[in-house]
């Protein structure tokens, strides 16, 4: 599948590189190092990467908005987006192909021209793959971005990191690109101190259910009241990884500009990615989020995955 993807990239002069809304260091690095690829292979080619800039992460890439000729006898490359409808940036009708990248649970075939491995890290460990199998070259910024999207998603592989192609494909961007593993974790957790007192409010005010289940709403004032964007919330997710008792765990937080509540959750066990594709989200099957339209969703998703939670413990 990679020649075939290698060659659709070959005949097409116009390539949008799109991934899914709210896009974190996965999505964000995997769809930067591969337009840097492309554009370091294909020169005479035209690459944009779409969709809504996230100022935390401007280091990964600078977003372009879409224009109609760029529709025009082009080609989609989708990465990290399993379903059409959390496509960012990018009308996905309006192209001449499709090409998917993946490692979540498929949700949406998009064409024929697919590599999704729900076992893989990340992303960014399968755009790496297909440099090196194509035997394309990286360059060094290319590779910094995949580094860190592979370890934001694993979680500096404390989880999703089970087989040794991982470490085998961060061998080769060390050794092989040079890259500087201790200044990209420099770069990438550097976090500001309103942040920590966040995640601090987070722990005192997290509520826990009988059946393992944790769950917080942040209102707008809490955002003001520390000075933090909502999109800052989902970093803090993974901090609670390792708590005895907390089986799921949610996040649920207010979001006056775009007038949602965003929404982000994580499980040790429980399947969670059905419930939150029934409110217009998705993602893993152990790590999820969804934008709701009011906190009445909110008591909804946690009667749910409380019921969720009570379900495996009993059948533990």
């Amino acid at each position: 599948m990679e020649e075939k993807i290698l060659n659709l990239i070959k005949k097409y002069n116009k390539i949008v590189i799109a991934r899914h809304i709210g896009g974190d260091p996965d999505a964000l690095g995997s769809t930067f190092a591969l337009k840097e690829i492309i554009d370091n292979n294909f020169s005479d080619k035209k690459v944009m990467v779409v969709g809504t800039s996230i100022s935390k992460f401007k280091f990964f890439g600078n977003h372009e908005k879409i224009t109609d000729d760029m529709y025009e006898d082009s080609l989609l490359i989708a990465l990290d987006v399993p379903d059409f409808k959390r496509i960012d940036g990018a009308d996905y009708s309006k192209f001449s192909d499709i090409v998917k990248i993946d490692h979540h649970p498929e949700i949406d075939k998009f064409s024929d021209y697919e590599i999704i491995d729900i076992d893989a890290s990340s992303t960014c460990e399968l755009v790496a793959k297909l440099c090196y199998k194509c035997n394309l070259k990286m360059p060094k910024h290319a590779a910094e971005n995949l580094f860190m999207g592979i370890i934001t998603d694993t979680n500096r592989f404390l989880f999703g990191s089970n087989k040794s192609d991982t470490y085998e494909t961060v061998l080769n961007l060390i050794k092989k690109e040079h890259i500087k593993p201790n200044e990209l974790y420099e770069r990438i957790y550097a976090r500001n101190i309103n942040e920590i007192r966040l995640e601090g409010m987070i722990s005192l005010n997290m509520k826990l259910t009988k059946n393992g289940l944790g769950y917080v709403k942040i209102t707008n004032d809490d955002l003001k009241k520390y000075n933090i964007d909502s999109a800052s919330i989902g970093g803090i997710m993974n901090n609670y990884n390792f708590i005895n008792g907390l089986i799921c765990w949610v996040v649920f937080t207010e979001d006056i500009k775009n007038g949602v509540i965003r929404t982000s959750a994580r499980s040790r066990g429980v399947k969670i990615n059905k419930l939150f594709e029934q409110y217009n989200g998705g993602g893993h099957v152990y790590a999820c989020g969804a934008k709701l339209q009011s906190f009445l969703e909110a008591d909804e998703i946690i009667d749910k995955l409380d019921e969720l939670c009570y379900e495996y413990k009993k059948g533990e």
